[in-house]
């Protein structure tokens, strides 16, 4: 992804946050911070800023940095986010959802795909570099695209999420588990942040990304990097049917509760209890949502 296009994307998250106000007038923004959040350096950061800026979202005061402005909490109008460069989440759902239904052969051309869905070259590869990330494509040796298999029926969710409640209690009462603190102490923060605010104004998106780091994180204490590259491949797997979910905010903060409690139990040393709560949140997640799967074949938030 070119550094424009990650500065718009980085304006246009930010944009979002401030007139949900997630982030209130006078807020100050850490460019390191937000660097940090979207895996970037800084560079797009301080351009995507600049964008905000001029839109009049924040201001930038001397020798202190950036800062939302008091006319940022206001929607933002069309012609501002224009500006800041198309929004290709809506085109990326529709292929993902092409993808699940069968509407796309397994093998597919970039000019195909380009043709299908009127995009240019540059969205275009914007949109396979995330299915790639996001584990349902990859790039041909020599010429071309191939989408993978993923958990397309609410029978293989089902079967994920029986496989989790299988490893990730198991990876808590590995031998070698070893808690890094300052790990877990981000986690708390980001969960305890959602929950006080951020799950009524974020994305459904980084709502389940948030869901998913917290479970891919804390499967690392095990010290066996197998029960990681197993969960993340999973969690890859289920993401398509997730992206068809009913969203239900309220389901969210039970999420958040269940994943608080857990690193409650890890925080006091009870890492049998944390196992134990793990496996009940997880069997929790599965059956709130087994009906809705089977009736609509949709997927679900955790």
């Amino acid at each position: 992804m070119r550094t424009n296009q990650l500065a718009a994307k980085v304006a246009r998250d930010l944009s979002q946050r401030i007139t949900a106000r997630a982030l209130d007038a006078g807020s100050h923004i850490s460019a390191q911070n937000v660097a940090d959040e979207f895996g970037v350096s800084r560079s797009p950061v301080r351009e995507a800023l600049e964008m905000l800026e001029k839109a009049g979202l924040v201001e930038k005061r001397p020798n202190r940095g950036y800062f939302v402005s008091a006319a940022g909490t206001r929607p933002v109008s069309p012609d501002i986010l224009d500006a800041m460069g198309p929004d290709d989440s809506a085109v990326y759902q529709r292929v993902a959802d092409d993808w699940r239904d069968g509407a796309l052969p397994a093998e597919v051309t970039e000019q195909f795909l380009r043709q299908r869905y009127e995009l240019t070259r540059g969205r275009l590869q914007d949109i396979l570099v995330r299915a790639v990330r996001e584990g349902w494509a990859e790039r041909k040796p020599g010429y071309g695209w191939r989408f993978l298999d993923v958990a397309k029926t609410p029978e293989a969710f089902d079967k994920i999420y029986h496989f989790r409640m299988v490893i990730e209690p198991a990876a808590m009462l590995d031998p070698d588990y070893s808690v890094d603190w300052s790990m877990l102490a981000a986690l708390k923060a980001e969960q305890q942040r959602l929950l006080d605010h951020e799950i009524e104004s974020r994305s459904v998106e980084h709502l389940l990304s948030a869901g998913a780091r917290f479970h891919e994180e804390l499967i690392k204490f095990s010290g066996n990097p197998y029960f990681h590259m197993a969960l993340v491949r999973v969690n890859q797997m289920r993401r398509l049917l997730e992206y068809r979910a009913v969203v239900s905010r309220e389901r969210f903060v039970d999420q958040t509760q269940g994943h608080l409690a857990i690193i409650e139990h890890v925080e006091r040393g009870e890492i049998a209890e944390a196992s134990y709560a793990m496996r009940q949140h997880l069997a929790g997640a599965l059956k709130g949502k087994a009906a809705l799967l089977r009736t609509i074949g949709q997927g679900g938030q955790d």
